[in-house]
């Protein structure tokens, strides 16, 4: 094994991994055909890829394919020479197809080497043949999906034949096999009729041969003798349409069968020389497999690509989904910071707790007189009103925990809608809802209150540097001088209408001016900034928590590879497989 090889295994274990981890589970459009796709090309890996690769010298395996009725099992026991496979309705090689090879090739496909997946089974050639309709295993229930091994002196050496299931079964199972045996293959016979060889599933199967550059016989079989010539111009005609113009066209006139339901030898004497030819050249053998090697690294790396777009597409509508989430709760982030920041807050309760704290009609007849006046009335003032800076407190709170809870029902309400009118978004959440909050958002909301409640009380003493702030503080009161920057926070009059603009405008400038005569101007507007952002990120937190209910589900459609490893992983593979070809190549020369 050549340096090379093994870098352009390394590069093909890479991109099968990338392909196991590639998820697609969530349910849009071409979703399945991507997931098809992904499977086979994995399966493609196991079967053929990696084993050719690893050993370009192994016997070919030569599949022969077709319609149902094509006689493609009496043509596998024409070129072995004896009925080792059943013709009929039914036959166990739609379970369990049989590989025939010649006895000194049975390590190389007796192993898992390829087709990892199918079991072994050990056949025998009899002594004496039955007729072909009785001959081949009797298919053992236990192991469908396996692969009968039939050694015979008379396969040639080097070449293993398999017959593969019809590839337009009525059974599921059966066409999925006879496609996974003919992407392992290294060539094909593929065989048909002068009545259906132009019926579209062969076709289709003919030209995916084409794209993946496999070598092709093609068997045309039961052609009246008088029309041979005409039904084979035909046919050459279509592969020729079809990329497939070089490969050899091999005409099976209509003969009778012998007791045992053989064909005449000489019937199929250019397939076995055609087969034979290949099998005994060295040269042609390494010519075929290495260009069938190649077609299906192509192939692989196309589809790795493919699966790529179609990963970019899931990655896409969850992260979709996610901004449609986050959006709803970055509104409802907004709707709160408005609530709590132009006034509206500070109606109702709020509002006239408020105007009892402050004495309202008072404070306004005489604002700049009572500014004036000393440090002790004003402490007189507010120590003398106790309950109602409770009140007000309270007041404050319930009003700021209904907002926040309401907006978070409403945040909730919205992104359900929004997700669920995708098509990605009713698969993702099938089994869950989160059409409403969470059941704890009350219990968190009035915790996130009293949280940012201390840390005002926080700032303030930690704003009390000297003697001077702390004794005024403490003359007014620390819950008063606190209620009182909660209501500079919430006060901006643009939510508030007509008298109540006066009156909680008004009273905003009262706490100020009063926070002012402690701190400064620059120290409460500071304050009050910090307060202002300090809840937000709160509230945001708060909402994030909400919106992260989604993670779970959204999470394992980014989980895994993405579409960069993908198309990375299929471009590297197809550079090192460049170099496998010339250094063969330049071997060759």
């Amino acid at each position: 094994m050549t340096d090379a090889t093994i870098a352009a295994l390394e590069r093909l274990g890479a991109l099968r991994r990338a392909l196991d981890g590639t998820r697609l589970p969530l349910a849009v459009e071409g979703v399945d055909a991507a997931r098809d796709l992904r499977s086979r090309a994995l399966k493609q890996v196991d079967d053929y890829v990696e084993p050719r690769l690893a050993n370009l010298d192994a016997p070919l395996l030569a599949v022969v394919g077709g319609s149902t009725g094509a006689g493609k099992s009496t043509l596998v026991n024409a070129l072995v020479g004896l009925p080792v496979t059943r013709t009929g309705v039914i036959r166990p090689t739609t379970r369990q197809p049989i590989l025939l090879h010649a006895p000194s090739d049975r390590g190389w496909f007796a192993s898992t080497r390829i087709l990892p997946d199918l079991a072994r089974i050990t056949g025998e050639v009899r002594a004496t043949p039955l007729p072909a309709s009785a001959a081949g295993e009797e298919p053992d229930a236990t192991k469908i999906g396996a692969v009968v091994l039939v050694g015979d002196e008379r396969v040639p050496a080097e070449l293993a034949i398999v017959d593969a299931p019809d590839l337009d079964s009525v059974a599921d199972e059966n066409r999925a096999l006879a496609g996974q045996l003919l992407a392992a293959a290294d060539l094909w016979l593929f065989v048909t009729t002068a009545n259906r060889y132009a019926d579209a599933v062969p076709w289709a199967a003919l030209e995916d041969a084409a794209g993946r550059d496999v070598t092709v016989g093609v068997v045309l079989n039961r052609v009246p003798a008088a029309a041979a010539t005409e039904v084979e111009g035909d046919l050459r005609r279509m592969l020729g349409e079809r990329g497939l113009g070089a490969a050899p066209i091999f005409t099976v006139v209509e003969s009778p069968l012998d007791d045992l339901g053989m064909l005449p030898a000489d019937a199929v004497a250019g397939i076995r020389a055609w087969l034979a030819g290949i099998a005994g050249d060295r040269a042609e053998r390494a010519r075929i497999a290495g260009r069938t090697l190649g077609g299906a690294v192509t192939r692989l790396a196309a589809s790795a690509r493919e699966v790529a777009a179609a990963r970019t597409l899931q990655v896409a509508a969850a992260d979709e989904l996610a901004r449609v989430v986050q959006s709803r709760y970055d509104d409802a982030a907004d709707r709160i910071h408005a609530a709590t920041s132009d006034g509206t807050l500070l109606r109702g309760e709020v509002l006239a707790r408020w105007q009892d704290f402050v004495g309202t009609s008072d404070v306004f007849r005489t604002i700049e007189g009572w500014f004036s006046r000393t440090r002790d009335r004003i402490g007189a003032f507010f120590q003398g009103r106790p309950a109602s800076v409770v009140q007000v407190e309270t007041a404050i709170e319930h009003g700021l925990h209904a907002v926040v809870v309401d907006e978070a029902g409403g945040a909730a309400g919205d992104a359900w809608q929004r997700v669920r009118a995708t098509q990605a978004g009713r698969w993702l959440t099938a089994d869950v809802d989160l059409s409403r909050e969470s059941d704890d958002v009350a219990a968190r909301t009035s915790r996130l209150v009293r949280e940012w409640q201390a840390a005002l009380v926080q700032r303030i003493s930690d704003q009390a540097g000297d003697k001077r702030v702390k004794a005024r503080i403490l003359s007014l009161g620390l819950n008063a001088v606190t209620v009182t920057l909660m209501v500079i926070v919430f006060a901006s009059t643009g939510g508030l209408t007509g008298g109540e603009i006066a009156i909680a405008g008004g009273s905003a400038i009262v706490g100020q001016k009063l926070l002012e005569t402690i701190f400064g101007e620059d120290a409460v507007r500071r304050m009050a900034k910090d307060a202002r952002d300090d809840l937000d990120e709160r509230v945001r937190a708060l909402l994030a928590e909400e919106a992260a209910r989604y993670a779970p589900l959204l999470d394992p459609v980014r989980d895994g590879t993405t579409p960069a490893e993908l198309e990375d992983a299929s471009h590297a593979l197809e550079r090192a497989m460049a170099t496998v070809a010339t250094d063969a190549a330049e071997g060759r020369a």
